[in-house]
């Protein structure tokens, strides 16, 4: 059945009235939509263990469901890819794009561009103009081989637009590889990232000149061409100077609203994108030229960029950019390369622009005496291709300068390259991410005389209260100080507002908080800490982690290696209201699987600190709340955390604002033969030995602090009724426990289910909903290998305990 674009309507009237729905537009574009964004999220996820940039899944499932491998079959095209809806989805795909191209000029930051040096522009011209000469060789090759339909077409129009798809770096994805290969703040990274943000800007000129010539074959002249490129630059030039200021005041009047963004601003801005892109596509350039100057005209860095960014970036880069990727795999069709002359041209063209891009960037960075594996490593890293690519090869496509051959021969050799890049810099630069020679000794909770160095992760501003309390009561003495890391953690996403943040990475380890100005998150948590610093006596330094949740361990433990920390204090995932017990912030699993990871990889003590309303009374007195007298109590039953846990609360008895009590649970001993078994690498044989440290480090404490600190000792026998007790009673704001994990006769009633295993079983007891505790808890994990002797224990214990072995194996 054949139609006519006329006769089709929007809606159908029915399947009971025998209408069939995907004969009419609207139920056809969202069966299209739900199948390739279904398609292109499956690839994703196949090829997540290969490391690849999502825009590869995206451009391979382009591919198969066209007329390369899927579209084969005519029905299926008939019925899912007729030809009548190919406008449409062009359509549809191409007013997404509008808006992508928006976000993407929100991110380009000129400033940054400017900061970064003569070496990172060299190394960027020399990986576009070598490209570009490889290019002129190569065009003439194709242009022998395969015959163009549009016979208007010359040699410059062909050149132009090869050259531009053969020099071209892909920003957004280079930031994504480079993330996920943990060399953002590397050297490498740096460099590259700084060269591919001059790469883009020359490459959004250089199609603005390749479109301007290309409609030389219509009816046009070069003297028409001279006048889209100088129409073109007068309205850059009108943006900048007219609508940039407009926008500049609209950002500061968004900046004070702290809630939520006006509707009016909203509408003006996407008015804005959609009236600059009628503009530049009237004066003979592409619609998308206009949403992407309109986005350079906004502030970068402000609330209302990143508001704005929010809201529209996961609509355009989940539905309207897979549909994009989706019409062009329609126009790809691998079956056009039959014979071997062809396949040639497509080895040709893919290795001319791998050479021309990794040779010319090679020889640059050589000459700015950057060493030989970097060299190559940034010569392959801005090899890297992406959606600009497309848009270079679409629009080429649609002005007639490239014929189905071509374009299947460029999409495919974008593909390749990028397909490419990671295994090769994986393969040829290894950066170590254990530190050794530039690491600080660590630090130690016991030294009062050398500052103490604690790394302390946030996940927001509802963190800062109940860590600075924290970091107060170990401010021990006025003759030592303290050196803290604030390290924010933040989830690397698909979203433009992570490369914004990317963009903005720094020497050092990571971007510092209070120069990046992204909001007044960062604002108050940088504010809070700086005020805190300067009060305290402590040095403050804000770090900034962004790194997808599953590697996001790696950052803080080499952070911690690298700094030589003593201690690192993670927030628990969820927060209290205090006394009704509710849950007000769950951050989800994934957070929480980042606190279990670094409590098994991390070479220092870590601390999880479990807020419950130190929050609440931060925020009514905030000018007395580190002052005010705190009650502490610390429980002690015996072991390595234990220990730790003494040695912490030695810094805070000599703190003049902290009353603390020590609660000693004493009968242990008597719990079976062979004493106690500890969550530690000490073989069950040695636990007199163990019992020997314990009352050491008991009796050392009680001498030393007879005077300032309660002791109290407990039968263990009824540990679970004394806990809760404690806990019930509401005499302390802050409860200490080490992450035991003992034998279950130990731990009476204790309906301990591995709910949260990170806290061991009387942590898990404190945060269990219906117990009426409202005190806040740190449990404290001591330094420790896994050896010999922890494999032993398994064994060894696996028929007397179901708890002591899970424990064990998890570890």
């Amino acid at each position: 059945m054949t139609f006519n674009a006329s006769t089709i309507t929007t809606a159908s009237e029915g399947a009971w009235q025998g209408d069939n729905p995907l004969n009419h537009a609207l139920p056809l574009l969202i069966v299209q939509t739900i199948l390739v964004v279904f398609v292109s999220r499956t690839l994703a996820f196949l090829l997540k263990p290969f490391r690849q940039p999502k825009v590869v899944a995206e451009i391979i499932g382009g591919i198969l469901l066209g007329p390369s491998a899927i579209g084969r079959n005519k029905k299926f095209m008939h019925i899912v890819f007729p030809a009548w809806s190919t406008t449409m989805l062009e359509s549809v795909a191409s007013f997404g794009l509008l808006f992508y191209l928006f976000l993407v000029g929100l991110e380009l930051d000129f400033r940054t561009i400017r900061r970064s040096g003569k070496q990172a522009f060299n190394i960027a011209v020399a990986g576009i103009t070598l490209p570009f000469i490889c290019a002129v060789g190569v065009t003439f090759l194709l242009q022998r081989a395969i015959r163009s339909e549009n016979h208007n077409i010359g040699y410059v129009q062909h050149f132009v637009f090869l050259g531009v798809s053969l020099s071209i770096t892909a920003f957004p994805v280079l930031a994504r590889i480079l993330a996920e290969l943990k060399l953002l703040t590397t050297r490498v990274g740096e460099t590259a990232m700084a060269a591919a943000a001059f790469n883009d800007v020359a490459a959004w000129v250089l199609l603005a000149l390749a479109v301007a010539l290309a409609g030389q074959g219509h009816k046009s002249s070069l003297l028409t061409s001279i006048w889209v490129l100088f129409s073109g630059m007068a309205f850059v030039a009108a943006m900048m100077i007219l609508v940039r200021p407009v926008m500049n005041r609209v950002a500061r009047k968004c900046s004070h609203e702290q809630d939520v963004l006006p509707e009016i601003y909203i509408c003006l801005t996407l008015a804005g994108v959609m009236l600059s892109g009628l503009v530049t596509d009237m004066i003979g350039l592409h619609s998308i030229f206009g949403g992407f100057v309109f986005g350079l005209t906004i502030p970068k860095g402000g609330e209302f960029a990143n508001r704005m960014t929010r809201r529209i970036e996961d609509f355009v880069s989940t539905l309207f950019l897979p549909l994009y990727f989706a019409a062009s795999g329609l126009k790809t069709d691998v079956t056009k390369l039959r014979s071997v002359v062809d396949w040639g041209l497509l080895l040709l063209v893919t290795s001319t622009a791998s050479v021309g891009k990794i040779l010319g960037t090679f020889a640059v960075a050589m000459m700015c005496m950057v060493p030989v594996r970097e060299s190559l490593t940034l010569g392959v890293l801005m090899n890297t291709k992406g959606l600009v690519e497309l848009i270079v090869l679409n629009i080429g496509r649609e002005k007639k300068v490239l014929n189905d051959e071509m374009f299947t021969i460029l999409v495919l050799m974008a593909l390749f390259t990028t397909f490419i890049t990671t295994p090769i810099v994986l393969a040829i630069y290894k950066p170590s991410r254990i530190v050794n020679s530039g690491s600080q000794k660590p630090s130690r909770l016991t030294d009062l005389q050398e500052k103490l160095r604690i790394l302390a992760c946030i996940h927001g501003p509802g963190n800062i209260p109940s860590l600075i309390n924290f970091v107060e009561s170990i401010r021990a003495t006025n003759m030592s100080r303290l050196k803290l890391y604030v390290m924010q953690l933040t989830e690397l996403t698909d979203s433009s507002s992570s490369i914004l943040m990317v963009q903005r990475s720094r020497k050092n380890g990571f971007p510092f908080i209070n120069r990046m100005k992204s909001g007044p998150m960062h604002e108050q948590i940088a504010t809070a800490f700086q005020a805190y610093g300067e009060v305290g006596k402590v040095t403050v330094h804000h770090l900034t982690s962004i790194s997808l949740l599953s590697t996001m361990h790696e950052d803080i433990c080499h952070v911690a290696e690298k700094k030589g920390v003593a201690m690192i204090i993670l927030p628990f995932h969820k927060r209290w209201g205090g006394e009704d017990e509710e849950v007000t912030e769950d951050l989800g699993q994934g957070l929480r699987e980042v606190n279990q990871r670094v409590l098994q990889n991390a070479a220092c003590s870590v601390a999880v600190l479990v807020n419950r309303g130190v929050a609440r009374r931060y925020e009514q007195e905030p000018e007395t709340s580190v002052a005010a007298r705190k009650r502490v109590c610390i429980f002690f039953i015996g072991g390595p955390h234990d220990r730790k846990v003494l040695e912490l609360g030695s810094r805070m008895a000599e703190h003049p604002a902290i009353r603390l009590l020590l609660v000693r649970f004493t009968s242990y001993t008597e719990v079976g033969d062979e004493g106690p078994k500890y969550n530690s690498p000490t073989s069950t044989t040695n636990w007199e030995k163990e019992k020997e440290l314990d009352e050491e480090a008991v009796n050392e404490f009680k001498v030393k602090w007879q005077e300032t600190v309660e002791y109290i000792e407990k039968n263990a026998t009824n540990i679970t009724e004394e806990v809760l007790s404690i806990g019930k009673a509401k005499d302390h704001d802050l409860v200490i426990v080490g992450k035991q994990q003992l034998e279950t006769t130990m731990l009476t009633n204790i309906d301990f289910r591995h709910g949260n295993e990170e806290l061991g079983p009387i942590g898990d007891l404190f945060v269990s909903s219906g117990n009426g505790i409202t005190s806040s808890l740190l449990v404290i994990q001591d330094r420790y290998l896994i050896n010999s002797n922890e494999s032993n224990l398994v064994k060894t214990s696996r028929a007397e305990s179901t708890v002591i072995k899970d424990a064990i194996e998890e570890l």
